[in-house]
């Protein structure tokens, strides 16, 4: 069920999210206030979106993307938090977990073929992973507390990945994203009065930073959320093996964070395991007699 154009903007929804680690560490806020200004902005964005499109967010796609919108949101505050608590090779490294846990959903939730060819590439890739995140030099600020909510960033996430994909079976994208950002606002509303006791408004340029964050790792959701739909859930996971990279590369160049020896190998690990992860799903494609993702979509329109 993998088609090219899935896979094609599964790829770009990784960089995507990569590149939204670094903008993190550059807006001056609390982690859980930038997540509620990401998210409220993204709800009204999507819901302009929707409304210029004429289609019309129903009862009934916004109750089946309720525990997505729970997860996502949880997701990225906790997320937020550990990246500012923790260096972010750290945060990264403990997100690839993400696959293996996505591998046993994707066996036993939605009945998919998990080749033993995946799972070896699957550890391979993690082994370059680590190798990139610990092979660093430098001495990174460790904290016991940012690693803690990093892994149940992870876990939250792993939580999304399964609920999205769910009620995408069921809502077309753009309104399952729009939905998602909503619930998401309600969600975080609460918990930004908690953190800081009143609603912390951004500075102009804080507000640049969480625009970038819904261009870019905003676009990476609403294009993961596409994907979901016509690529399997064991390979769409195996791609986020790539942003720890990217990261680790971004950090190198943006916030000054060195690469060591160690890391290069890593990074050539990483990339040789996806791509050969690629090319294998893609002959498994050429074979299929038919593709089955298009009689598999209930709402293919976006």
């Amino acid at each position: 069920m993998n088609s090219r154009s899935g896979l094609t903007a599964a790829i770009i929804a990784i960089f995507c999210w990569a590149t939204g680690n670094i903008i993190v560490r550059q807006v001056e806020l609390p982690g859980v206030q930038i997540a509620f200004w990401r998210i409220l902005l993204a709800a009204g964005v999507y819901w302009t979106m929707l409304a210029i499109s004429g289609r019309k967010l129903t009862w009934v796609f916004l109750k089946k993307s309720i525990p997505a919108g729970i997860a996502i949101s949880l997701e990225i505050a906790v997320f937020f938090v550990a990246i500012k608590a923790t260096t972010v090779a750290n945060t990264t490294v403990i997100g690839a977990l993400l696959p293996i846990v996505l591998l046993v959903f994707g066996i036993r939730r939605f009945g998919e073929r998990v080749t033993a060819r995946l799972v070896i590439l699957s550890l391979v890739a993690l082994t370059g992973v680590a190798l990139v995140v610990f092979g660093s030099s430098a001495e990174p600020i460790w904290s016991p507390r940012g690693d803690v909510l990093a892994f149940l960033a992870m876990l939250l996430f792993a939580a999304y990945y399964v609920t999205a994909k769910t009620a995408r079976t069921e809502v077309p994208a753009l309104e399952f994203q729009t939905a998602a950002w909503v619930v998401g606002a309600v969600v975080l509303f609460p918990l930004v009065l908690i953190d800081a006791g009143r609603i912390v408004l951004p500075s102009i340029s804080n507000w640049w930073g969480i625009l970038l964050l819904l261009l870019i790792p905003g676009t990476g959701h609403f294009l993961m959320n596409w994907a979901h739909t016509r690529v399997q859930l064991s390979v769409t996971s195996l791609l986020t093996l790539g942003i720890p990279v990217l990261s680790t590369i971004a950090a190198a160049l943006v916030l000054d964070e060195p690469i060591s020896g160690w890391q290069i190998p890593g990074i050539a690990i990483v990339i040789a395991a996806l791509a050969e992860a690629i090319r294998h799903e893609a002959r498994i494609r050429a074979r299929q007699r038919q593709p089955a993702a298009g009689a598999l979509e209930v709402n293919p329109q976006i």
